[in-house]
């Protein structure tokens, strides 16, 4: 079992819609040997963004509630995969960011437009490609 966390600053918009949008991948690919989290280094307990539900809507992908959840231990099994370069510092163990399989961090969307939102999970999808790309061609 490999095991992915999605990790952003408050785990309301970006990791949450990266992690969401894992599992449509994984589901429409009949991938079942990775299993899919988010967390957020100072996440609080709110809940999902109301524009990252619509754009995971749009994105037909689940868009159910979901109070956001702090990263606590770090995993050593765990891939953590970070929206920004300074993320990633903050984690010690197996992580990555966005910059390395995208080019950029993946900026933060929280009190946006709708239509930022939309761009931000364009670009995780592309990511995530990426990354499950990688994962396949390790295997």
């Amino acid at each position: 079992m490999i095991k992915i966390c999605y990790v952003c600053t408050g785990n309301t918009c970006r990791s949450i819609m990266a992690e969401r949008l894992t599992k449509k991948l994984l589901k429409q690919q009949k991938i079942d040997y990775i299993k899919v989290s988010s967390r957020g280094i100072d996440a609080k307990g709110d809940n999902i963004t109301e524009n990252a539900k619509k754009t995971l809507k749009v994105l037909n992908a689940s868009s159910a509630n979901r109070k956001s959840v702090k990263l606590g231990k770090i995993d050593k099994n765990t891939l953590y995969v970070t929206m920004s370069q300074a993320q990633k510092n903050y984690i010690i163990g197996k992580v990555i960011s966005f910059q390395a399989l995208v080019g950029h961090d993946i900026m933060d969307p929280y009190g946006q437009t709708f239509d930022v939102y939309y761009q931000t999970a364009l670009q995780l999808l592309q990511g995530i490609k990426i990354l499950l790309n990688k994962i396949r061609e390790s295997l």
